[in-house]
Parts: C-alpha cells; structure tokens; sequence
C-alpha cells in the first residue's frame, strides 16, 4: 500500500458540511490523476471489478456544500462491501493529500444506481480547500471508543492507538480486535443497539466500516515494520454479536 497514505490518517477528519469553507475548483485534470490513483489502490478481493464516478454536487443527492460526490461501484460478490470500503479508505486518504476534503456518505440516492454492469455501493462527498488549517489538528481529541473497548490482549506500539479513529458509519466503530499472537479481527455489534441508523443498514454499513478498518491496521503495520500474512474470512451480515472478518499473522522485520 502507498505509504504516503499513513500521515494523511492523523490529518483527515469527516467534514460533515463543506459550507463556510474558502474552496478551490477540482479540474478536470484533477479528477483524470485521481482516477489513475484509483487504478492502483491495492483491494482486498483482486477478483471484485470496481468503479469511481465523478457526480456534481446539484446532481448528487448530497447537499452538503461539496462539490462533487464520488460514487463507487461495484460487483456483488462475496466480501464486496468489506472491499469497497478498505479501496474507499485509501481513496479518501489520497484525497486529503491533495487538500481534498471528504465525507463518506451512506444515506446518498444516486440517480445511477448501476453503471458498467456494476452496482452502487456508497458515496464520498468532497471539495478541497483552501486552508490546510481546516483538516485535522490533533487526531487524539476525536471521539472514539477507548481502546479496551477494541482491543483485548496485548497493545501494539503505534497500531492499538491508531488504528481506533479510523471513520465508520455514525460512529459506531463496529469492531474489536484479539491479539493471540496473531490478531483476529471482528465486527462487532452489541446485541440490542444499533444506535440512529435504521435497522436494515447496520450490517450494510458495518460491513464496509470493517474494510475501513482493515485499511487502517495494513496502514499502521506497514509503517511499524510489522509484516503479516493476512486471511480473510466471508461475512454475510450476521445478526450475531461477533463476526470473524481477518486473522493476521505477524511478524516484525529484523531490525526494527
């Protein structure tokens, strides 16, 4: 994965309106080099085909002031969401380093629900900035859940701590990890609570929100010097309390 990515996760923050911000235009040739990015984002699932697509605000659905909304596309297969969201992160990381701010959006209505035989999945909403001061100041001060609440076993310098803001949907940081050595990674949904998403959207959203989070942990273990072997494992949106989505067996690099 593009190590360039890493500083942009103490930089991003959700913008969740983008009016009363100095904004400068996104070119044509600034979606083209975006585009090309998006070709070589690592995925989870080589096999699922993706999509992007540039949408004008006034035709997006979103009506949060951004400019444009990006939409992205997939095929329906198993683990797609899972592959979309963890694609979806780098993009939105790749964003923020070009002054892109971004506002991953779940609740959008496209007016092209398919496109090139693939399905819409989700959007990200974005217009870039003028003022770098508007992005993240001290990732530290955003609200997340403590990492006990995430993580059992024993912490990882520069991954446990990190790894915890990475954006889910309203918030719900819906996963936990056990280290045992190697780290078993869950989405996590405490039975009875769904918080304000409607019921039939928690494991769609839950589901990308894990893709997230695993873009995170590759992010923060590549930077730590932390080779792993990855497995990856089907969630078909369980309504069970613990899903198993990844086992990473790590080693660190001699040295480091």
């Amino acid at each position: 994965m593009d190590h360039r990515l890493y500083p942009m996760i103490f930089k991003r923050k959700s913008f969740h309106l983008f009016r009363n911000l100095e904004t400068v235009p996104i070119t044509d040739e600034d979606i083209t080099e975006i585009q090309k990015a998006y070709q070589q984002f690592i995925p989870l699932y080589p096999d699922i085909k993706t999509e992007i697509c540039f949408v004008p605000a006034e035709e997006s659905g979103c009506n949060r002031g951004e400019e444009y909304c990006i939409y992205l596309y997939s095929e329906k297969k198993e683990n797609y969401l899972a592959n979309i969201g963890y694609l979806g992160e780098q993009l939105d990381l790749y964003l923020v380093s070009r002054n892109i701010a971004t506002l991953w959006f779940g609740i959008g209505k496209p007016q092209e629900i398919t496109r090139n035989g693939l399905a819409f999945v989700i959007m990200i909403a974005a217009a870039r900035i003028a003022d770098e001061t508007k992005f993240r100041k001290d990732m530290y001060k955003s609200k997340r859940k403590p990492a006990e609440e995430v993580w059992q076993g024993a912490y990882m310098d520069g991954v446990t701590d990190i790894v915890r803001y990475a954006p889910s949907a309203c918030n719900t940081q819906p996963w936990l990890v056990r280290n045992e050595g190697d780290l078993y990674i869950y989405r996590y949904k405490k039975q009875g609570k769904r918080g304000i998403m409607p019921a039939d959207k928690v494991s769609l959203y839950n589901r990308i929100d894990l893709g997230i989070f695993l873009c995170f942990v590759d992010l923060c273990l590549e930077h730590q010097g932390i080779s792993m072997r990855r497995e990856l494992f089907p969630d078909h949106g369980e309504d069970q309390e613990y899903v198993l989505n990844a086992v990473y067996h790590c080693e660190r690099k001699q040295g480091v």
